[in-house]
C-alpha cells in the first residue's frame, strides 16, 4: 500500500497533471483535475454533499504514484457551475455529470474504477444503467453512502429522543437547514466532528473537513439536501454489474452501516464489505489508507480479470 511521504501534508492536493472543464448534458460546466501518470490504471473519484476535490487529497496522495486519478467537483460545488433552479439538482443530473466526465476523460475502449463517497456513491448508483457509463466502468467502490431512506436512518439526533416521528422531523430540519455555516471555529468544528466523524478523529482531520465543508455555498447545500431527503436508488444497484466493494464507518451517523449492508445484498457482483471501527462518515479523510487500499484492490482485481480474458 502506497504511503504518503513524511514531508507531505496529506490534506493538501498534489500538483495536478491536468485540469479541464467538462460540459454536462444541460450545459453545466464541471471542474475536473487529473493526477498521476498517463497509461496507468484510471480511477475516477466522485465526492459527496458539501465537499469538493480537495476532500480526496489524502486518497489521491496514496494512489497518484501508480494510478491515473480523475477527480471532479459535483455541480454546485467547488469550481463547477451552480445551477440556478431546482431542476438542476437531481440524481439524474448527477448521472449526467458522471457520464460527461467519463466520456471526456476516459477514452473509448478504456475503462476506469469509480469510487464515490456519500452523494458520490449515489452518483455511481444513479449512472450505472447508462450505456456510456457501463462501457467505461471496470469496477466500483462505494464509500459511506446509501441508496434510500436516508432521513429515516440518520443518527445525528441523540438516542434520548425516542419518538420516531420527532426524530425524523428533527433530522429533516438539520439536513435542510438554510443557515450559513460561516467561518470555521471551535464550536463549528466540534459540531461537524460529532455529526460526521468518529470520536477519536484527530484535530487536523476535523479541521481539513471543516475547511472543505464550510466552503460549500449555502444554496448548494440546501438544494442538494432536498434531493438527498427523497433519494431512491435501490433499483439502480441491479445495473451496477462490475466488481463492487462497499466501505462504511461503524460510527457513521449520516449513512450508518445498515445502508452498506443493504447495498451489498442488492449488488449483482459484490466484492466485500469493510466496516471501519470507530470511523464516522468522512472515511476518505479519517482512514484514507483503507479507502485507497480498497480502490487499489478493485483495480488489481479487474486488471487480473482482464489479463485472464486476454489469455
Amino acid at each position: 500500500m502506497t504511503a504518503v511521504p513524511a514531508a507531505t501534508d496529506p490534506h493538501v492536493l498534489p500538483a495536478p497533471t491536468g485540469t479541464r472543464k467538462v460540459r454536462s448534458a444541460d450545459g453545466t460546466w464541471l471542474h475536473t483535475e487529473t493526477y498521476g501518470p498517463q497509461g496507468a490504471p484510471t480511477v475516477v473519484l466522485a465526492h459527496g454533499w458539501t465537499c469538493s476535490v480537495p476532500f480526496w487529497a489524502p486518497v489521491i496522495h496514496r494512489l497518484a504514484a501508480d494510478h491515473r486519478v480523475v477527480a471532479y467537483d459535483q455541480r454546485g460545488h467547488g469550481g463547477s457551475d451552480r445551477p440556478r433552479g431546482a431542476a438542476g439538482y437531481s440524481t439524474a443530473k448527477l448521472a449526467d455529470d458522471l457520464e460527461a466526465v467519463l466520456t471526456e476523460l476516459v477514452p473509448a475502449g478504456e475503462r476506469a474504477v469509480l469510487a464515490g463517497h456519500s452523494m458520490g456513491g449515489m452518483t455511481v448508483m444513479a449512472a450505472a444503467d447508462r450505456p456510456q457509463v457501463a462501457a467505461r466502468t471496470s469496477g466500483a467502490v462505494l464509500v459511506s453512502t446509501g441508496a434510500s431512506d436516508l432521513v429515516a436512518e440518520l443518527r445525528v439526533v441523540p438516542a434520548a429522543v425516542r419518538s420516531v416521528r420527532l426524530r425524523r422531523r428533527l433530522h429533516q430540519l438539520i439536513l435542510e437547514s438554510r443557515l450559513p455555516l460561516g467561518p470555521a471555529n471551535g464550536v463549528s468544528r466540534a459540531l461537524l466532528k460529532y455529526a460526521t466523524m468518529g470520536p477519536a478523529t484527530p484535530a487536523a482531520q476535523v479541521a481539513a473537513c471543516a475547511k472543505v465543508v464550510h466552503a460549500c455555498p449555502t444554496g448548494t447545500r440546501h438544494r442538494w439536501s432536498k434531493v438527498l431527503g427523497t433519494v431512491e436508488l435501490t433499483a439502480g444497484l441491479a445495473a451496477l454489474a462490475v466488481p463492487t466493494a462497499v466501505l462504511v464507518g461503524t460510527h457513521d451517523r449520516l449513512t450508518p452501516p445498515v445502508h452498506a449492508r443493504r447495498i451489498l445484498a442488492a449488488l449483482p457482483n459484490p466484492h466485500g464489505l469493510v466496516e471501519l471501527p470507530g470511523v464516522g462518515h468522512m472515511a476518505p479523510v479519517e482512514r484514507p489508507a483503507e479507502v485507497a487500499g480498497e480502490i487499489r484492490r478493485i483495480v488489481e482485481l479487474v486488471s487480473a480479470e482482464q489479463r485472464s480474458d486476454v489469455g
